[in-house]
């Protein structure tokens, strides 16, 4: 058991983004799954708990917990709902990173899911047909998050063609058009507050690449932000520079492989549309890897 806890540990601080999202998603389930199994043996409510993680829609609730903007998509209602995003989650982070980099999928996992959740409560809060159901109505699961990746790297690369058993190549444009298309029609079907969280954070992920290929990515600013939360949170141990660990081979060729996609696309992008349509980002990038 030791030794399986260890790898698990290694797996986790050395594995990559897409990785981490997945175990952080099962191992909040597993957690959360004991707690509602000792509440019913120990008959405690665990429910009461447990809804301060969901995102609530009513403003009001909202205010008390603003947190739940970030839990919501880390949770799950049922093993299936788990499963089935988990297995969506591996094979869109898997075609986003063929052509983006991890700290841009932690950024659009992220954002993608708050873009859902702002819709969700925008939606139950402003529409008609919903607003008798406002104070109750709940979003919970990383679908938003999923679907934003997804869109992300269809956008990015429309004709990349994905073959299916039995049915022969389809390509991520279609793809996408099939999901978003099944998610709008099914919003009368009874689970009105996902669709509309998946629509939202698929609209991120459209519009997130299309900015990219202005020139501007959204993910970088997002993600330093990010870094300087967490680093708020650490020790002075952990903060002090000159007691960082050394990276490991694993850490420093994932972080070089992204490195080496920045620059190729860089250099992509000057074949087509010449040194002068570069970013200010992408010069500071490429001149930087011309150094190394």
């Amino acid at each position: 058991m030791e030794d399986f806890i260890n790898n698990l540990k290694r797996e986790f601080t050395q594995g990559s983004i897409l990785n981490k999202l997945i175990y952080i998603n099962v191992g909040i389930f597993i957690l959360f799954s004991t707690l509602e199994v000792l509440s019913f043996l120990f008959q405690f409510n665990i429910n009461t708990l447990i809804n301060k993680f969901y995102l609530p829609a009513n403003f009001n609730s909202i205010g008390q917990q603003p947190w739940s903007f970030i839990s919501y998509m880390f949770l799950h209602s049922g093993f299936l709902h788990l499963i089935f995003n988990m297995i969506w989650l591996h094979f869109g982070g898997k075609l986003f990173l063929q052509y983006l980099n991890q700290k841009q999928l932690l950024s659009t996992y992220l954002l993608g899911g708050f873009a859902g959740g702002i819709l969700f409560i925008i939606s139950y809060n402003f529409m008609p047909v919903f607003q008798l159901l406002t104070s109750k109505a709940v979003a919970v699961g990383s679908s938003a998050s999923v679907f934003a990746i997804m869109i992300a790297a269809a956008t990015y690369s429309p004709n990349h063609a994905i073959r299916f058993p039995f049915i022969g190549f389809i390509k991520l444009k279609h793809i996408a058009i099939i999901m978003i298309t099944l998610d709008i029609l099914s919003i009368p079907k009874g689970n009105a507050g996902g669709n509309i969280a998946h629509i939202g954070g698929a609209i991120f992920g459209y519009f997130y690449i299309k900015q990219i290929q202005r020139g501007n990515d959204l993910s970088i600013n997002f993600y330093y932000l990010l870094k300087k939360i967490i680093y708020t949170f650490k020790t002075k141990r952990e903060r002090d520079p000159i007691k960082k660990r050394a990276k490991s081979d694993y850490q420093f060729n994932s972080e070089k492989a992204d490195k080496q996609k920045e620059i190729d696309k860089i250099l992509e992008k000057i074949s087509i549309s010449g040194y002068d349509s570069l970013s200010k980002a992408e010069k500071a990038c490429l001149f930087s890897g011309s150094k190394k």
